[in-house]
């Protein structure tokens, strides 16, 4: 089902950029831009067909953009790229109706995730199979997503060398370095997917901390899928993404009586390294901080 899925969304696609190539006399840098958009829309969708996409898929799939960090005129342009290509659907009568006829620009959208109370936080956590490997493996995800306020894309790109002594190091956007705590229980929950399933996953990148059961490095497509299912799951109705937690992460150490700067540091903002009005922290302050405000620490 799915590959007949796939291949009906391809051949859509397919159709799609010989129509915008030979009618609307666009550059290659642009249909190159629809290509990309379009495909990993598809991506998005997984098994489910475009004659079966609803608006509500398109606001998914931008939120899922928006709680990765892409910039609003990437969502802009990617909702432009998708309305023209369901324009198209429409014109040949693919399908019916046009699932982004009323959609406006991201610009306008309330799309920032919310905030989850401590409950809620627990109540997710406690969704995860920890009988299951992928349980195990999806727990220690969610706890550095919250317990160290890191980005998706910062998770997938985990090495089996990034935690070191109860540091994590990470690099951010633009590639700048952070040392971030670790909590006990981040820590744990990492200790316990690396010795009971990680080693036994044959990976294609040896050192990727985060892989499938197929060995491939984990997408953060796959995490915000679990995140929302497990959300699901614990009853919670908030519009839940991986940015999510990291926005819980310092909204909890704030309320909690960290410094706004520690805090600023530990999220990696470019403001911390390219103003001087922001003191360096130390990374024993840091630590300190973190140990004191953070409820999961202990």
């Amino acid at each position: 089902m799915k590959s007949s899925s796939c291949e009906e969304n391809n051949k859509e696609i397919a159709d799609f950029i010989i129509y915008i190539r030979s009618e609307k006399g666009l550059s290659e840098n642009s249909i190159e831009a629809y290509l990309r958009d379009i495909t990993h829309f598809a991506n998005f969708l997984g098994s489910k067909k475009m004659i079966e996409v609803v608006a509500e898929d398109v606001v998914a799939f931008l939120s899922f953009l928006k709680s990765a960090e892409y910039a609003t005129s990437t969502l802009c342009r990617t909702l432009v790229s998708i309305k023209v290509f369901f324009h198209f659907l429409k014109r040949e009568q693919t399908i019916t109706q046009n699932p982004t006829l009323l959609l406006e620009s991201p610009k306008l959208w309330q799309l920032l995730p919310e905030i989850l109370h401590q409950d809620e936080i627990e109540s997710l956590f406690s969704q995860p199979d920890l009988k299951t490997a992928l349980g195990v493996r999806d727990r220690a995800i969610l706890e550095l997503l919250y317990g160290s306020g890191l980005r998706v894309s910062e998770v997938c790109a985990l090495t089996l060398y990034s935690i070191d002594d109860h540091f994590i190091k990470v690099y951010g956007k633009g590639s700048k370095e952070r040392v971030i705590p670790v909590g006990k229980m981040a820590v744990a929950a990492v200790d316990t997917y690396l010795n009971l399933y990680r080693w036994q996953w044959d990976s294609e990148n040896q050192h990727a901390l985060f892989v499938t059961m197929k060995g491939k490095p984990i997408h953060r497509i796959a995490i915000w899928r679990a995140i929302k299912n497990y959300a699901r799951l614990a009853g919670i109705t908030k519009n839940i993404s991986p940015h999510t937690l990291r926005h819980s992460f310092a909204t909890h150490l704030l309320d909690n009586g960290a410094d706004l700067r520690i805090i600023q540091e530990l999220l990696g903002h470019a403001n911390i390294s390219s103003t001087d009005r922001y003191t360096q922290v130390s990374r024993s302050r840091i630590q300190e901080a973190f140990q004191r405000c953070h409820p999961k620490w202990k």
